[in-house]
């Protein structure tokens, strides 16, 4: 094993080869409330999920996230990722291993009712949206939840203008840019108000104004409580705003930490097949002509508020 971090309720854990190893006894997957963790003997062995007896998509994953919580998950394509997201509300059941929310075994809840706790937004907005037009795709999600016809009608108000959908709210899904059908997805389960978020790329093909206001909106959530898990590529993303990252390769965890130890370690992000975060190049060439910057700058902002201040005092000095 690399290295073992920790903070406080949450376990940290770099890993190499084909082992997990973390201190004491974790359930394989367990979203809970802060510093619950559960215990069970049987809850140990690897989470795992094939599609034969051959194949195996991910496999030995052991994974404990506290309730508000912000994730998120990296790795190649193929890694095992969307996967690992759909055994977390039930699209996808483990052939080996267990899943818990809130210290609850999920194997024989249905799709249903774990929808209700736990909100999957796909990649792809069109394989959730299938209503004529924007305002029903948010009155239906919210009509599963057996609210009275006035409720449905004010939060669908509420929905369309948190989120900027008045000048187009009677359009059909079908008719929408890819940026406003991924808004109008995240729209439809966020407004059911479940306690877990999970997007699967949600930044992709997004533009600048959209990724702000889906940070915007993640923070929103977050300070709501709730937990908020997000598979992306985007590392400058993820080395801005999400705290902890869990990497994955050929479907298991390589590595799962703190977002600035884990994009330091070259070794992890080759075997991941990121790209190390361009603070980090720069950070490494500008050391090659000597000038050393401190390892806890690992923002754009902070690294552009230490080299203006860097080239203030050389001009005092000269």
């Amino acid at each position: 094993m690399d290295t073992l971090f920790w903070e406080p309720s949450t376990t940290y854990t770099f890993l190499s080869g084909d082992t997990a190893t973390s201190s004491g006894i974790f359930s394989p997957l367990v979203i809970s409330p802060k510093g619950v963790k559960t215990t069970s003997e049987k809850e140990v062995s690897g989470i795992e999920k094939r599609i034969s007896e051959v194949i195996e998509i991910v496999k030995n994953i052991c994974l404990n996230i506290d309730k508000g919580e912000f994730v998120g998950i990296m790795g190649q394509n193929g890694a095992g990722k969307t996967t690992l997201i759909r055994l977390f509300n039930g699209l996808l059941r483990p052939t080996k291993g267990n899943v818990y929310i809130d210290a609850e075994n999920i194997r024989n809840k249905s799709i249903a009712d774990l929808s209700k706790k736990i909100g999957i937004i796909f990649q792809n907005p069109m394989h959730q949206l299938f209503s004529n037009t924007l305002r029903e795709e948010i009155e239906y999600s919210l009509k599963n939840l057996g609210l009275s016809k006035e409720k449905v009608q004010k939060k669908t108000d509420k929905i369309v203008s948190d989120y900027g959908f008045e000048n187009y709210k009677d359009r059909s899904p079908l008719n929408l840019s890819g940026g406003e059908s991924k808004k109008l997805a995240i729209a439809s389960i966020a407004c059911r108000n479940p306690d877990i978020l999970v997007f699967d790329e949600p930044t992709l093909g997004q533009d600048a104004k959209e990724i702000e206001f889906f940070t915007n909106m993640v923070q929103n959530e977050l300070n709501n409580g709730k937990t908020i898990i997000m598979v992306t590529h985007n590392i400058e993303f993820t080395m801005e705003y999400i705290p902890r990252t869990i990497l994955m390769s050929k479907g298991q965890v390589i590595g799962d930490g703190p977002t600035k130890e884990i994009f330091s370690n070259e070794s992890l992000i080759r075997k991941s097949s990121l790209i190390t975060p361009q603070i980090y190049q720069i950070k490494k060439e500008l050391s090659k002509i000597g000038i050393d910057l401190p390892k806890n700058i690992i923002k754009e902002t902070e690294f552009t508020s230490y080299i203006i201040n860097l080239l203030k005092n050389k001009n005092k000095n000269q």
